[in-house]
Parts: C-alpha cells; structure tokens; sequence
C-alpha cells in the first residue's frame, strides 16, 4: 500500500504493518495526521543512515510525551519538558528497493489525548502565519466553541453597548509582534495545561479589540475563592503603556489570586460587558457572591447586565485616591475636609445619620455644585460602609492602595512596562504567588501559633483559623482588654457603646439574642471577615465564651479548600469540646483521689483501662482496641500485683462493674482505701461527683449548650481542646496519651 491510500477522505487510519511510503518524510507527515486526529503531539525520535550509501534506512516517530525529562543540574534556564514516560511510537524502515513500511508502532498512551485542541501542539501548527491566527482557527472549528459563543446570548445583546461606529473600529494598539507574542504564550501555557483559557475580541477590519486569559492555577483558585472579586482597571485608567485589566481574587492566607488577565482597547460599555461575560463563561458560568471595581459607569452597567445577581460595591481605596485630584477646589481646606469626610463615612452608623453629616458636609465645602460629588451620593450605596451589612469584601476593600491586596502586582508592572516584558514577567508572577501559597501551606501543617492569651476565643480558633488570620484575629482579642462598653438600651436587639482606648475612638455594636447577630461600626467583619476586639467584648460581657459559627468564615479556615460547609463542622466540634471539658473536670477530681494511694491509684488505673477499651471499641471494634490496650502501657502494673490489692481489701473487680455506674463506684473506692484524714478533706469533691453520676453513670450533656463550664480547668488541660479542631475523630486512645503526655510536661516544667 503507497501513501496515497493511507488517507481516505477525512478519516485517518491507524498506522499497520502493511502500510507503505515513498520516504520516511512521508511516514512522518502520516504519523502527524494520525496523531493529530487523535489528540497528542509528534516528535522525530532517532534516524539512522547506511554507511555506505548515507542515506536514511530507518527513522522512530514517537509521541512529543515518549520517554523522561532530563534532570541537568546546571541549567539556567530549564525548559518546562513534557515528557512523561509515554511508550507510543512509530518505528519505520525502508525496504531494498526504497519503499518505507511500519516495523512497529505501539498505540497506547499513559496520558490524555486532546483531540479538540490538538492544533495547540507545536508539532500541528501550520508554517502558514494565516492559519495560525485566532480568528480563523475559531471560525474552522467553529463547533468546538459553539458554547462559549452560545452563552453570550446571556446578555441581550453585546451589539447593543455599541453606541457609534467608533466604537466598532477601535482596535488594541500594539507594537509590531505582540500579537504574534501572545499567541505564542497562550499556546505554550496550553499546551502544557488544556485548562488554560483564553478568549480573543475581533473588530469588524478582524483586528484585535480585546483579549483575556487566565491558566489553570486560577480557574482552581476561584473553585475556593469565588464569594470576593476585584476587578482592577487600575493600570489602564492610569494610562500605563499596557492596557492591562486583572480579576484579582484572595485565597485562605490572604494572599492575592490571579483569576485573570485582559488587554482592552477602551472602557466602553461593551469592552467592560465582552470581558465580563468571558471570564464568567470561563469560570464555568459561576458568579461570584461580591465584586470590587472602581467607580465608572461604563463597568457599573456592565456588571448589572452580566451578573445580575451579584453585588457590586466600589474600593474604598479608589474612592479616596480620586479626592485631591477632583476637589484640588479645596486647597488648605484638604484636611479639614477629610476630617469630617471620615467621620461622615466611618461614623454614621444609620442611613439617616449619614444623610444628615453627608449634605451637611456638602454644604459647609460648597460642593452642591460639583458633578463628581454629586456622583458619590448617587452611588452611596456602593462604597459607603454605613450601606453594607452581611458582607465581606475579605481585605480587599482598605483606605488605600498600598495597603491593598492589589498592590502585590505593582512589583512586576510599572509605567513604561511593555507588553513583551510583561509576557516574560507573568510566568514569574505566577511562580511566586504559588511559592508563596506553598510556602504558607507548609508553615500550616507543621507549625501551631502559640495562645498569648487565656480568652475562649482565642483557644477555639487556635486551629480553626489559618495563620495569617488567627494572628490577626489574636491582635483583636488581646485588643478586647482595652475596651470599655457602656449598654445603651436592652432588648432582642441590645445596643453598646464601646469606648476604645486603644485608639481613642467610640464604636456601636448591635447583639441580637435571640438570632446571635451582631454588628459593629468599625465594619471589621464586613472589611476583613473577622470579628473586631468591640463586638469580641460585647459577647464575653453577654456570657457568650465562642464565636458564633455564622462568623467564622470558611475561606479563612484549614477547611477552606474542604468540599462540605464547615457551619455544621464547627457545632459538632463545639459539642465535642463540651464533652471534652466535662471529662476532664471529673477525671481530675478522680485523679486526685486515686493518687492518695497505691491501691487506690491501681483501682482508679484499672476503671480508666477498662473504660477505654470500651470506649474504643464503640467507634472502632477492630482497630481502637489494640490502641486502647497499648494506652494503658504507659504505667507499669502487672495483673498480680493488681489482683492482690483488689481481693486484699474485698474490692469488686472493675471489670464487673455496670459500666453506666463505674465511675461514681471506683470513687467510692478510692476514698474508702484512702486514709481517713484525706478522704475527709476530699469528701466533698467527691460527694459532688458521685451525685451527677448515680443517676445513669455521667450526668447527661446537652448538646446545644455550647458555653464552657464553670468549673476552671487547669490550663494544661486547655492546651488539649484545640486538638479536637485538628481532629474531630479524636480516639479515647489518643486522648489517654495526650493526657499522659501533658502531665508529664507539667511535671518537667
């Protein structure tokens, strides 16, 4: 068979023993089709020559994944290798009189094949600079892309934000070869992630208008992160040489996300609506709960008609930068009038009050008449805190951009950074920013902040919080021991005033009893996801000793990247540390008895054994009983010596003690082989005890009473009640040698 038969209309044939060629160039161009319709990349292998005539007599083709990447020590600059061990290859040679046959070809793939995006493989891309162009490649497989297109018809119509014919024509300005330049970087970021996305505007001269990306790493990210989204225009209002647009997200560290990149011709209504709808389609169509801009109303109606049920709010930041610009009216008058500007915005604690400080400010600066003012009251309820309530802008939304999540691409983007020198930065942007979130991992896993304080809330975050949080939120419980709250009335819905010496500044907080709600001026949860020091002081001064679950977001948490909601999480975990304390406040006093004695400290060590076991065997017949055994080792005493003291002093085994009434029974015991002058001194601890457990053993714990006791515990046994955050499944087993562990450091110490 010759290569004219090989291909048959559209269909390309597997490679056979029978096939023939005119040349190993021609058994190339074979394997090429081949693998293009079936989805992987081709290299050239190996060749080899005749000695005598030099001329080819066998070549190897093989998948561009055959074989392993090559580890060199001292490369600069290592090229990303896609190798992966894959077997698949052709293997041909040729016959005594020219003609090139299969020798052998393995098929199989240890990997994915693409198909639909085959033409991405650099071994499939055309020498026709034509054919590689975006638009006509999307117009030739129109069909694979027929549901990224689809879903524009979301939006009524994109054609409809084109106001005249100029906004049809503009075009992206770029130098000669950016474009071609930023083929390139979306078709080798694809190349080695499929997932990578990218979309491309075109005019109606097919020139590009628009264009936005966003790689894999991103597309995970917002998976997690998609409840808050700044999309910053920021380094293209500012007229910077690249027309630079970013989706900025924040993970569970806090630190910034790339969630995606757009170079845009103009903000015009359609640019803003076109990229928008893009990265939404590119999101899988999942709107996020929040979205940060700047104040434009071009983006505003964008944002109404592509997201319609997400909430857009404007940065702070942006809102204050714009003041010296659009009120240089002011002159000396500046800080005065940001004075009474912040405590117009920060103070108002009801729309009325702000009303009234608002027109009263206005007034007072002569502002009545300036457009841009009048467009911030307009817009009042997109960036004035007295407006947002149950939201969280998770530390986006700061007084200014330095302090801004945003800043962090300000280190790779300057001025008169150019679009080649931005291509080369962004694989470095993004090798940083997942170093970082690696780094931070890491320092999760194997590092515990230490408690500063003796506060509830403090210990119930310990491991609930991620690092970066839990530092933040210990500055606001140890900032709670200098505030001063004065109730202002009572009710469902009780009102605080709440003097903060720290800064010298008064705050309100609203408690709602019956729903736990609670609210406090400073807007602490709304801007950072985290209860302030005055609402932490409200609670404790309420008798209330745990956050409330509806504030303790799960994106700050270890479980932010867990599938489940963690509210239900965190009660089951709060019920576990009830039980824990509850234990704990009756193993001590059992603990006190049984060590008045020898024989009383056997007979408390065999009931704690026996109960143990029993315990274990309840969540785990098969597996927890070896543990609970090996537990009981960390004491020496062995069954005679055991047995003598229990027949000595005619002491029912424990073993055949009703376990519901074990406890309340082995105490009895232990004061009756203690002396007489100390069980008199612990009778009455004893008596305590024995009266919660003659009635079915423990005294029966309700679950929805999540407040701590109001027996102290020691605080070495405090350090063991976050692990139970660490791990809701805590075996009696590991709680034997915790416990064990924690008596032996307080002895040392």
């Amino acid at each position: 068979m010759t290569d004219t038969s090989v291909f048959m209309g559209t269909t390309i044939l597997e490679p056979r023993n029978d096939m023939e060629f005119e040349s190993h160039e021609a058994a190339y161009a074979f394997y090429k089709e081949y693998a293009k319709s079936a989805g992987f990349g081709t290299a050239k292998l190996s060749s080899r020559r005749s000695r005598a005539s030099k001329e080819f007599i066998d070549a190897k083709f093989s998948c561009i994944r055959y074989g392993n990447k090559q580890q060199s020590d001292d490369a600069i600059n290592p090229r990303p290798s896609p190798k992966i061990g894959c077997k698949a290859s052709m293997h041909v040679k040729r016959r005594q009189d020219g003609k090139w046959y299969v020798y052998r070809f393995e098929k199989d793939h240890n990997h994915e094949l693409l198909p639909a995006q085959a033409h991405f493989f650099r071994s499939h891309r055309s020498s026709d600079p034509l054919s590689n162009d975006v638009r006509m490649r999307r117009r030739k497989n129109s069909t694979t892309v027929s549901k990224l297109f689809s879903a524009y018809q979301n939006v009524d119509c994109l054609e409809n934000f084109m106001k005249n014919q100029h906004d049809r024509g503009r075009s992206l300005i770029l130098e000669p070869g950016h474009a071609q330049l930023l083929l390139e970087l979306f078709m080798q970021m694809q190349e080695e992630n499929p997932k990578f996305f990218y979309a491309v505007d075109l005019n109606e001269e097919h020139r590009l208008r628009n264009v936005f990306w966003v790689d894999a790493k991103g597309l995970e990210d917002y998976a997690y992160f998609c409840d808050v989204v700044s999309f910053d225009t920021t380094y293209f209002t500012s007229k910077y040489k690249i027309p630079l647009v970013l989706f900025i997200g924040v993970n569970h560290h806090i630190q910034p996300t790339l969630l995606g990149c757009a170079l845009i011709a103009d903000e015009t209504v359609y640019t803003f609506a076109w990229l928008l709808q893009t990265w939404f389609i590119a999101m899988e169509e999942r709107a996020p709960q929040v979205i940060l801009t700047d104040q434009n109303d071009a983006i505003k109606a964008a944002v109404a008609a592509v997201l319609p049920g997400t909430r857009h709010y404007y940065c702070l930041w942006q809102i204050l930068e714009k003041i010296p610009k659009q009120l240089d009216c002011l002159g000396t008058w500046h800080d005065s009038f940001m004075e009474k500007f912040n405590k117009c915005i920060y103070k108002s604690w009801t729309e009325d009050q702000f009303e009234t400080r608002w027109w009263k400010l206005v007034d007072r600066f002569n502002l009545r008449d300036v457009t841009w003012v009048q467009s911030l009251y307009d817009d009042r309820a997109y960036w004035v805190p007295t407006f947002m309530r149950d939201i969280s802008f998770g530390g986006f939304s700061t007084s200014s951009r330095s302090e801004s999540l945003n800043a962090f691409f300000d280190n790779y983007v300057q001025v008169d950074t150019s679009l080649r020198e931005f291509v080369e930065q962004y694989r470095v942007i993004l090798g940083d920013r997942h170093e970082e979130e690696a780094k931070a991992n890491f320092d999760a896993w194997h590092e515990t902040p230490e408690l500063r304080s003796p506060s509830p809330f403090e210990k119930q975050m310990l491991l609930v919080y991620t690092h970066e949080i839990y530092k933040r939120f210990q500055v606001e419980v140890l900032g709670a021991a200098a505030c001063h709250l004065k109730r202002e009335n009572t009710g469902v819905t009780e009102t605080y005033s709440v003097k903060d010496f720290e800064n010298n500044e008064s705050y309100m907080v609203e408690w709602n009893t019956s729903n736990s709600d609670i609210c406090c001026s400073c807007r602490s949860f709304e801007y950072k996801g985290y209860l302030c020091r005055h609402a932490i002081v409200v609670l404790q001064m309420s008798g209330v000793f745990s956050i409330p679950s509806k504030y303790i977001l799960q994106r700050w948490t270890n479980a932010a990247l867990s599938r489940h909601p963690i509210g239900e999480k965190l009660e089951e975990v709060q019920v576990k540390v009830r039980r824990f304390n509850d234990l704990c406040r009756r193993a001590i006093i059992l603990g006190e008895e049984g060590s008045l004695s020898q024989e009383s400290y056997y007979l408390a060590l065999g009931a704690i054994s026996e109960a143990l076991k029993q315990c274990a065997n309840l969540s785990n017949p098969v597996e927890n009983e070896t543990r609970a055994d090996a537990s009981a080792t960390h004491v020496v005493c062995n069954d005679e010596e055991y047995q003598s003291i229990i027949s000595s002093n005619n002491i029912t085994p424990v073993t055949k003690i009703n376990t519901s009434n074990k406890v309340a029974r082995t105490l009895a015991a232990c004061r009756n082989l203690g002396s007489t002058e100390n069980g008199e001194r612990n009778k009455e601890k004893v008596s305590q005890l024995e009266a919660a457990c003659v009635k079915d053993g423990f005294q029966q714990v309700d679950p929805t009473d999540l407040t701590p006791p109001h027996t102290a515990i020691p605080m070495q046994f405090h350090s063991m009640i976050p692990a139970l955050f660490h791990n809701h499944n805590v075996s009696p087993a590991q709680f034997h040698a915790h416990l064990h562990e924690t008596h032996h450091t307080k002895d040392n110490v």
